[in-house]
């Protein structure tokens, strides 16, 4: 029995990663291990779409194609959020999330 031919070991292994990067998300102060944290996220739904278009879609190009889309999301979110931490630490001199209350509207 391979276990690389079934889906439910990839499932495991996504939802392993999505409560990974939940549970950093919550967890972490910076806004660098915030940002990590999402990107988990995001490579648990990458490989939640994959495992759906191997097993289960009649086209499995949907499912790379989404996956294209998602890294392309999460490359400009990266570059974005980067962005703003450097503006943040410069004006602030920290990353520490609960450190910029002046933000708050």
């Amino acid at each position: 029995m391979n276990l690389h031919t079934q889906p439910h070991v990839y499932l495991l292994i996504a939802a392993f990663l999505f409560a990974t990067g939940i549970y950093g998300f919550l967890r972490r102060r910076t806004l660098v291990g915030m940002l990590i944290s999402g990107e988990i996220i995001f490579a648990a739904a990458s490989l939640n779409m994959m495992t759906f278009a191997r097993f289960y879609a009649p086209d499995p190009a949907a499912g790379q194609i989404f996956v294209l889309f998602i890294m392309g999301l999460a490359a400009a979110e990266v570059a974005i959020a980067l962005s703003l931490i450097i503006a943040v630490y410069r004006n602030y001199r920290s990353i520490q999330a609960k450190e910029l209350s002046e933000l708050e509207g």
